[in-house]
C-alpha cells in the first residue's frame, strides 16, 4: 500500500479527541477480515523532538538520559498520534475499545540523532483472519532527508466470534507448537519489580492514557483485575537492558498481560529475550539483531 492517498498533516493530532471519539464509535464497529478499512497514508513532515517528554520516556523505560540519540523504540511513540487518528475514524472497522497489541517488527537502518528532523507516515496495511477475531496491520515509517530510517509494523487484534474449521489433531497455539515454545527457557538475567504508577508515567511520557493501564478500576471495566503494563513499555524495558545497534531488526510477540504492582523476570542470551513471571509464563517474547 506505499502508493496509498497521502494526507499531509500540519502538526501532530490531538490524542485526548481521538481516544474519546473511538471509545464513542466502538460499540457501532463490525469487525471482520474482509472489512473495507481507511486507505489514506498520514504524513506529518518537519516534526522535532520535545527533548524534555524524551527524557521523561527514557526514565520510564530504562534507557540513558540526555544522549543525542532516539531510543529504538521512540520512533513509536512519535507515531501513535497517527495511528490513532486512523484506528479511531469511522472507516476503521475494529473497535478502539479493547483493541490488543499482539506484535511488532521494527528496523531501523542507521541511528536517529533526538535533536533531527523527521518526516512521520503511518497507514493501516491490511486486515487478516485471527483464530480469535480480526488483526490489523498498522505500519510506520520515520524518513530523514527523504531516506527511510526507520520502520515498523504492527499487528492489532479485535476478539470476537469467528468461523474457522476445527484444528488438526495434534495441533495447538495458533498453528500447532510455535518455535518460542520448543526452545528451552532463556537464562535469567535480572529480576524486576514494578511499581503500581509504571502505566501512568509511561502514559505521561507517552501520550497513550488506555484506561486498561492507569488504574485498577478502570482496568476492571475491562476484565482485568489490575492495571496492566502496556506492551510498548515492556518492550522498551527489555531493549533498554538488552541494547541495540545504531542498525537492527526487531520483533516482539505480547504474549500475556503484565498486571501491576508486580515483579517479572527478564531473560536474555545471545539475540534472543524474554519476559516471565514467577510462575514462568512469557509475557513478551522477542529477539533483536543487527540489520
Amino acid at each position: 500500500m506505499t502508493d496509498a492517498p497521502a494526507l499531509v498533516l500540519t502538526g501532530p493530532p490531538s490524542l485526548a479527541p481521538l481516544l474519546a471519539r473511538g471509545a464513542l464509535l466502538s460499540p457501532f464497529k463490525r469487525p471482520a477480515p474482509d472489512a473495507e478499512f481507511p486507505r489514506t497514508r498520514l504524513v506529518l513532515p518537519g516534526l522535532r523532538v520535545d527533548l524534555a517528554r524524551l527524557a521523561a520516556y527514557e526514565r520510564v523505560c530504562g534507557f540513558p538520559t540526555g544522549e543525542d540519540a532516539l531510543p529504538l523504540t521512540y520512533p513509536q511513540v512519535l507515531g501513535f498520534p497517527l495511528a490513532m487518528r486512523l484506528m479511531s475514524g469511522r472507516d476503521f472497522p475494529l473497535p478502539l475499545l479493547g483493541l490488543v497489541h499482539t506484535s511488532i517488527t521494527v528496523t531501523r537502518h542507521r541511528g536517529m540523532p533526538a535533536t533531527g528532523a523527521y518526516e512521520l507516515a503511518v497507514r493501516v496495511d491490511g486486515l487478516a483472519p485471527h483464530r480469535r477475531g480480526t488483526e490489523a496491520t498498522v505500519v510506520t515509517e520515520v524518513r530523514e532527508g527523504g531516506d527511510v530510517v526507520w520502520e515498523s509494523s504492527s499487528t492489532y487484534l479485535a476478539r470476537h466470534r469467528t468461523r474457522r474449521p476445527a484444528e488438526a489433531p495434534g495441533a495447538s497455539g495458533v498453528s500447532g507448537a510455535s518455535e518460542e515454545e520448543v526452545r528451552k527457557p532463556l537464562p535469567t538475567v535480572a529480576e524486576w519489580r514494578l511499581a503500581e504508577d509504571v502505566g501512568r508515567r509511561y502514559a505521561a511520557a507517552s501520550g497513550d492514557r488506555n484506561p486498561i493501564h492507569l488504574h485498577p478500576l478502570t482496568a476492571r471495566l475491562f476484565g482485568f483485575p489490575r492495571a496492566i503494563a502496556h506492551g510498548m513499555w515492556t518492550l522498551a524495558r527489555c531493549l533498554a537492558a538488552h541494547g541495540t545497534p545504531d542498525s537492527c531488526h526487531a520483533r516482539a510477540a505480547f504474549k500475556a498481560p503484565v498486571l501491576l504492582p508486580g515483579t517479572v523476570t527478564y531473560a536474555a542470551e545471545n539475540d534472543r529475550f524474554e519476559l516471565r513471571d514467577g510462575d514462568e509464563r512469557v509475557h513478551v517474547a522477542g529477539d533483536v539483531y543487527p540489520a
